[in-house]
């Protein structure tokens, strides 16, 4: 079984900085820091399998726009114990501790083509996003990043709304494809963006948006073609998110190597404007 307990001690920090390196393979946040957020405005919570730690969140107090909200900067689980719901109960620890600070809004980033963390934050705890970042981090050489810019879609988690805590799906968009994909001559998914290129009015409630069910894996077999994923993905995005949108949802298709974003008219989503 599980358990969750928020962090608050100089071994907990320890214990968080040996479960980063396992993660990552990365240099940790030092103690001094975690431990300085969690005691002013921050939190650290670690999920645990008896008293093994295998997986944590962290994150500290952020200021924008004259709005303060709680920055969710990282997020981690040792590899076996994904697939187990970890990561969403983890965010769910940290938005009641959120509330209980009295924050109403949780920030964090995540690359918009990492698909299992669009399907977490948009899908399954409601988060929307209106912000592209590009090239966020720069240069990123670890395992998960490296070979592709780090741009970032930044999620807002707007926690005391009525869109997160009495979601109702939509189901009335129609949405319009704005991009088509195909296989390639090597049988990998291909983004065509004509279509997105021939737009010049955008008036459509909603656009679903193709991006690769698994660009780890077609990075590995093919870095160029991840690359155009990135680079014409990127250019819809940004577009979209000028012009008034924000994306709402991941949908899943089964047995293909596409998913798409639903991305919808911001002003028509029930959260703060």
């Amino acid at each position: 079984m599980i358990t969750y307990k928020v962090l608050k001690t100089n071994e907990d920090m320890k214990m968080v900085q040996q479960l980063e390196h396992e993660v990552w393979g990365t240099s940790p946040i030092p103690t001094h820091q975690t431990l300085t957020a969690a005691k002013h405005g921050g939190t650290v919570i670690g999920a645990f399998d008896g008293e093994k730690i295998v997986g944590f969140s962290y994150g500290f107090a952020g200021f924008e726009n004259g709005q303060v909200s709680l920055c969710s900067h990282m997020l981690g689980i040792l590899p076996e114990y994904r697939e187990l719901g970890i990561g969403a109960e983890l965010k769910q620890q940290q938005k009641k501790l959120a509330i209980e600070i009295g924050y109403e809004k949780m920030t964090w980033t995540y690359d918009p083509l990492q698909t299992r963390n669009a399907y977490l934050n948009l899908s399954k705890l409601h988060g929307v996003c209106d912000t592209y970042i590009e090239d966020c981090y720069g240069k990123m050489d670890d395992g998960l990043n490296g070979g592709l810019p780090s741009d970032r879609f930044q999620i807002d988690w707007w926690l005391t709304s009525d869109y997160v805590n009495q979601f109702e799906k939509r189901v009335d968009d129609a949405p319009t494809l704005i991009a088509t994909w195909s296989y390639n001559d090597q049988h990998l998914p291909y983004c065509e963006d004509e279509n997105f290129k021939k737009m010049t009015e955008w008036k459509e409630t909603a656009y679903l948006v193709p991006v690769p069910a698994d660009i780890t894996e077609l990075k590995e077999q093919d870095l160029d073609l991840a690359i155009d994923w990135r680079m014409k993905t990127r250019a819809i995005f940004q577009t979209l998110f000028q012009n008034g949108y924000t994306a709402i949802e991941l949908v899943k298709s089964s047995g293909e190597p596409v998913y798409h974003y639903l991305v919808v008219q911001k002003n028509t989503v029930n959260i703060p404007q």
